[in-house]
């Protein structure tokens, strides 16, 4: 991700605040048609977030190699992990 795109994507979480996983996802598949989104329960992911909101947990995830993998470096994410802390 560029440096662009990391500012769109925290003020995007900055506006969400409040609105919840499908929120999230939704804003993120907008903003960001390009990437893969991809979502699982928080539990399900063991590295810090990027971000969060109330709900769920943003994860960047780096898809270019066959195993997909959490990272915390923005220039090798290709995809974002949406990890819900809501109740099933």
């Amino acid at each position: 991700m560029t440096g662009e795109e990391l500012v769109r994507l925290d003020a995007l979480v900055r506006a969400l605040q409040g609105q919840g996983a499908e929120a999230l996802a939704y804003g993120v598949s907008r903003l960001f048609p390009h990437l893969s989104t991809r979502r699982c329960d928080a539990a399900d992911v063991l590295e810090e977030p990027y971000a969060a909101i109330e709900s769920c947990d943003l994860h960047l995830l780096d898809a270019s190699t066959h195993c997909i993998r959490v990272t915390s470096d923005p220039v090798e994410a290709n995809a974002i992990l949406i990890a819900s802390r809501e109740a099933a």
